[in-house]
């Protein structure tokens, strides 16, 4: 898999950036559509030069690709390089100049080539691709939810969390991205998602955990208990007997059923909880209760 990009260029697979370049120069030059009208098997090559160029001519992007976090074609993840709007420099603070640092010369030429031809020079690229980061609640990511972003243009987006949704996953919006150049298709949003944790929540892939006090009376006699789950709140037996530590189940509680997955459920610890306050009729109870009940919850754990 980390050949092919590299084989597009002709370079090796530590070849330098200015090697990458220079490749890149010659090749895009040679199979550009603008010098190859009608030749479809040029512009697909000149499609796979670019897309190699985007992310090896890229640090961060090559060294995903390097260590397998992209594929080659850059399918469902960013093919040009994105950062956070809040931290990016130049004019625009969605732009993407990645895959395009030496373009310039190249149309340069393109240019050139066509008026000694007499013909009129059209350029036709895709947009640049562009990214934001979401933060999302807990309950939003489990349940799915609805979210309303500004653009660079000023418009807004709903943007659909699905189900289950998980911290870091990137949502891809096709066509939302910055606009093509001589009627060439926009590139796409890539919305990187982050999840705030929840305090009574954790998840556990699609199982839901929490972790519930009991009071002494209701671990030792039982007892039916309310217990919040990620839909609402819900009626739980708690069976006489119980202990801290001891896990119960509630079956489809956890994330809903979505696509191809099957609910999850939500498990329950139990945490015995004694009285914050002093009771003396429960010390009186438990000196005589300890007289002919005594054990060790210790045992066992010595060597």
């Amino acid at each position: 898999m980390t050949e092919k990009l590299y084989e597009v260029l002709g370079v090796k697979k530590d070849a330098s950036k200015a090697e990458i370049k220079k490749a890149h120069r010659l090749h895009a030059k040679k199979h550009h559509p603008d010098l190859n009208p009608g030749d479809k098997a040029s512009e697909k090559t000149f499609r796979k030069i670019q897309a190699a160029y985007n992310v090896l001519s890229d640090e961060e992007k090559r060294r995903q690709y390097d260590a397998g976090e992209i594929d080659a074609e850059g399918k469902e993840t960013p093919r040009q390089f994105y950062r956070e709007y809040a931290d990016a420099g130049g004019d625009h603070p969605y732009a993407s100049s990645a895959g395009f640092d030496d373009l310039g010369d190249i149309f340069s030429d393109i240019f050139r080539a066509q008026q000694h031809g007499g013909e009129k020079a059209h350029i036709r690229m895709q947009g640049g691709d562009i990214g934001y980061r979401m933060e999302i609640s807990f309950l939003e990511a489990v349940n799915g939810a609805t979210k309303r972003v500004t653009m660079p243009d000023g418009k807004t987006l709903d943007i659909t969390i699905p189900v289950g949704h998980r911290d870091g996953q990137i949502l891809r919006l096709r066509g939302k991205g910055m606009p093509g150049l001589g009627g060439g298709s926009a590139g796409d949003a890539h919305v990187e998602v982050h999840i705030k944790p929840h305090r009574t929540f954790r998840r556990q892939g699609r199982d839901i955990l929490v972790k519930l006090p009991v009071a002494l009376n209701e671990a030792v006699l039982g007892a039916k208990v309310h217990v919040s789950t990620v839909r609402g709140s819900i009626s739980m037996t708690i069976p006489p007997g119980s202990n801290t530590g001891d896990t119960l189940r509630i079956k489809g509680k956890g994330i809903a059923a979505h696509g191809k997955n099957a609910a999850g459920d939500q498990l329950v610890t139990l945490s015995v909880m004694l009285p914050k306050k002093s009771d003396a009729m429960l010390e009186s109870f438990l000196e005589d209760w300890s007289k002919d009940h005594s054990y060790d919850p210790r045992q066992g754990m010595e060597g």
